[in-house]
């Protein structure tokens, strides 16, 4: 990257899903089975505005794969991306096929995301997901096939009647089919949603979900998944780009209902709601300030990265920096395991990641 390279990450949401699983409170229309070409040309309207070319483009949804690839390289074309762009697109694994993702890769995609979440079956249809564990598989080998090179895998933790079985079952399902990273995060039943309406009988306790937590991060390591953010873990060299911008406090512009961008220090946010997807469509929706990205923001972001938080670029970014009592809190985190501090940079470890909330209340600059 060249020394005065500002990086530019560019996510698209599309709010589009065959069906609202039971947990999910992101932004999204369900019972669609492809995305309206009006939605594209909204975006593609909003993608003539971008400042310079990015560095990363991200398809989210709601579930991106009900896009036509026609639609996919049309997005693609319009943000002209840097030579050797991270683009990412997410996907069910019942909303593609051999043909689908092969024509995906040819539009332009470089790293396919699955949602695959378990590999038990009773536990898919518990979370109101549409697949198998078969159905997974098969859309792993045929990502393989289509070329493929970063392919992603998501697994929830401390469902239902968890089990470290179940895990094992997961991420031998994500290995087996070639991922090269994979997310593991624990099961949180937010306001709004069918798990809160009515929540599922035998969770885990507060206790069983961090040891889930910590058993999932000792098995990836032990499997060449080392943890690099506090829910995410990838093989050598495929760390996720687009994400890996939100984390330093670097730009990103959102694009569509419920997206966020943050740019040259100013946050800004799409808004969602029953009226929003039409509203975008016609050209009538517009983004709200939301604030500055400032010390906190960056203290709060870093922390979820193992790299951790460089207390001199803390300082010469954003002027940032600790006091005596802080410091003092720090080495009791070190000297309770849930830090690593080398006179520069602070690391939490995985056992202070579970924790990290009550850390950061901590170390947060005052007011």
């Amino acid at each position: 990257m060249q020394q005065n390279h500002r990086p530019l990450g560019v996510y698209m949401h599309i709010p589009y899903c065959p069906a609202k699983c039971r947990y999910c409170d992101f932004f999204s229309r369900p019972g669609s089975r492809s995305v309206p070409q009006e939605y594209c040309g909204a975006l593609l309207l909003e993608l003539r505005g971008l400042p310079r070319r990015p560095d990363t483009l991200y398809f989210g949804g709601g579930t991106p794969a009900l896009l036509s690839p026609a639609q996919v390289s049309a997005l693609i074309e319009a943000a002209n991306p840097l030579p050797g762009a991270e683009i990412t697109l997410e996907a069910n694994p019942d909303t593609v096929n051999a043909e689908l993702l092969k024509e995906f890769c040819a539009a332009g995609v470089t790293r396919i995301s699955f949602g695959v979440q378990s590999a038990d079956n009773e536990q898919l249809r518990r979370l109101g997901r549409l697949h198998t564990a078969a159905a997974a598989a098969q859309a792993l080998e045929w990502a393989v096939r289509a070329g493929f090179e970063e392919i992603c895998g998501d697994i929830m933790l401390a469902l239902p009647g968890y089990t470290t079985g179940e895990f094992d079952r997961t991420l031998s399902l994500l290995k087996n089919g070639g991922c090269t990273h994979i997310s593991a995060y624990l099961l949180k039943i937010e306001p709004g949603t069918a798990f809160y309406k009515n929540p599922p009988a035998d969770l885990p306790d507060a206790d069983a979900a961090a040891d889930f937590y910590l058993y999932a991060v000792r098995r990836l390591e032990e499997e060449g998944y080392p943890q690099y953010e506090i829910s995410n873990f990838a093989r050598p060299e495929h760390r996720g780009r687009h994400n890996l911008l939100y984390w330093d406090c670097q730009d990103y512009l959102g694009i569509g209902p419920a997206a966020h961008s943050c740019m040259e220090g100013v946050r800004r946010f799409w808004p969602a709601g029953p009226g929003a997807v039409d509203a975008f469509i016609a050209g009538t929706l517009t983004e709200e300030a939301e604030g500055v990205c400032n010390a906190e923001d960056y203290l709060m972001l870093r922390l979820r990265l193992r790299d951790g938080l460089d207390l001199t670029q803390y300082a010469e970014r954003f002027g940032g920096q600790f006091t005596s009592a802080q410091f003092a809190f720090v080495r009791h985190c070190v000297s309770a395991g849930y830090a690593e501090f080398d006179g520069r940079v602070l690391r939490l470890t995985p056992e202070g990641l579970i924790v990290q909330n009550g850390i950061l209340a901590e170390l947060l600059p005052a007011e």
